[in-house]
């Protein structure tokens, strides 16, 4: 392993995270804003929720009355102020899912005009903010059945909201006529609101054309309550809801560019909008590694966005994880060359890793211990592969989730 470029990913990934925390983000939101009348009801959800909410409490103490944070399994940090805090199930919802919603909304019925609810909304809020309108185990199946079929996030979260009763404006509607304040933390591609955690305070633009269209695409398996819920449309219209989107994947191609340059890098943004199977863009990757080795300045190409899998093994590891391997063969022998692929939030599918890492001797290194990359890619066991080769990329829970970032590092 090239420890140098190994030091530099780590340095990267660090500084990257630490510039897209959500604490100033809300901040900026709420400084200029006063709650004189009514009551103001916190709810945080998402994989940021817990950072989200502490920000809140910092900036408004006691003003808040009464609040709950909804966050996965592991990634709360401690109590807040009065909030309750809850940790539940994803990517796949759990009890612990349906109990803490239960108890959201039963914190937000019946409000009056004057009162307020702040919405803290992130990334992994489709699974963790669930009131499903079909049998819970229906819905945790179909959720491992878009995954397993590799439907991107916006597919998920077209069928999703139509099995809920919170998605797609669902929850904003519960709330009326208190106002709510969104404040977003945005891990979709091109921050489409009724997309983010399958928009609870947003007005939906998907159809039910579109989503059966989705049904078909993924062969997924209904039961006649799920196929019909999916003929019913959403609310399109909301007229008690304020939103505000304080992050994004661009911010954090822009910090890890920052990080980049400082090391002594040019860095070069190739897209923000990285959208495709996690194996073509490794292999893209290593095509890009491949052209520029001739270039005299050490450079740094970033590709932020989301990618998706087709699971075809029964392996473990995550869209990163996958990615960086699928790269591994393309810069095998390249001099001081390296890929790597991290999710801002720190988890990479159900693992315990960020992303994953490799360099140009990563993929002599698996073949002398046997490994066959293009065979545990087959089985989806990029996980177990990384670790053997010092490739995983380890940061725990972040308090943030503003999707990935992928770097392609060449030092001269």
């Amino acid at each position: 392993m090239n420890e140098l470029l190994r030091s530099h990913a780590n340095t990267i990934v660090a500084g990257a995270i630490s510039q897209v925390q959500p604490h100033e983000a809300i901040r900026r939101v709420l400084e200029n804003r006063r709650f004189d009348a009514g009551r103001l009801i916190l709810v945080a959800v998402g994989k940021a929720a817990w950072s989200m909410a502490q920000a809140a409490s910092e900036y408004l103490g006691s003003r808040i009355d009464d609040g709950i944070v909804i966050t996965k399994h592991g990634y709360a940090k401690g109590p807040i102020g009065n909030l309750t805090i809850h940790e539940a199930g994803h990517p796949v919802p759990d009890q612990n899912t349906f109990s803490a919603t239960a108890q959201a909304l039963a914190l937000t019925k019946e409000l009056k005009p004057e009162d307020t609810v702040l919405f803290l909304l992130s990334g992994g809020g489709s699974a963790l903010f669930e009131s499903p309108l079909v049998d819970p185990e229906e819905l945790q199946s179909v959720t491992r059945q878009l995954l397993a079929s590799g439907a991107d996030i916006v597919e998920m979260n077209t069928i999703r909201k139509r099995l809920s009763g919170v998605k797609g404006g669902r929850f904003a509607l519960h709330c009326a006529p208190a106002h709510v304040l969104t404040v977003v933390l945005s891990d979709v591609i091109g921050d489409p609101l009724d997309m983010i955690a399958s928009g609870p305070a947003c007005p939906d633009t998907s159809t039910c054309a579109t989503a059966k269209r989705i049904a078909e695409k993924c062969t997924l398996t209904l039961s006649p309550q799920a196929a019909a819920l999916l003929e019913q449309e959403t609310p399109k219209t909301l007229d008690n809801v304020e939103t505000h989107i304080t992050g994004s994947v661009r911010e954090l191609c822009r910090a890890a560019s920052n990080v980049c340059r400082e090391l002594g890098y040019q860095p070069v943004v190739l897209t923000d909008c990285l959208d495709c199977e996690a194996r073509e863009a490794g292999r893209f990757l290593a095509a890009v590694a491949k052209s520029h080795q001739e270039q005299e300045n050490s450079l740094a190409f970033l590709a932020g966005g989301e990618t998706v899998v087709h699971l075809t093994g029964k392996g473990l590891g995550g869209r990163n994880q996958e990615l960086a391997l699928a790269a591994a063969p393309g810069i095998a022998g390249l001099r001081n060359t390296a890929v790597f692929s991290v999710g801002s939030d720190g988890t990479d599918g159900p693992t315990d890793a960020a992303g994953g890492y490799v360099d140009g001797e990563t993929a002599a290194a698996l073949a002398a211990q046997g490994t066959d990359i293009f065979q545990v890619l087959r089985d989806n066991d990029a996980y177990h592969a990384l670790e053997r080769s010092g490739g995983l990329l380890l940061t725990g829970s972040t308090g943030t989730n503003v999707n990935d970032v992928a770097v392609v590092l060449i030092r001269r």
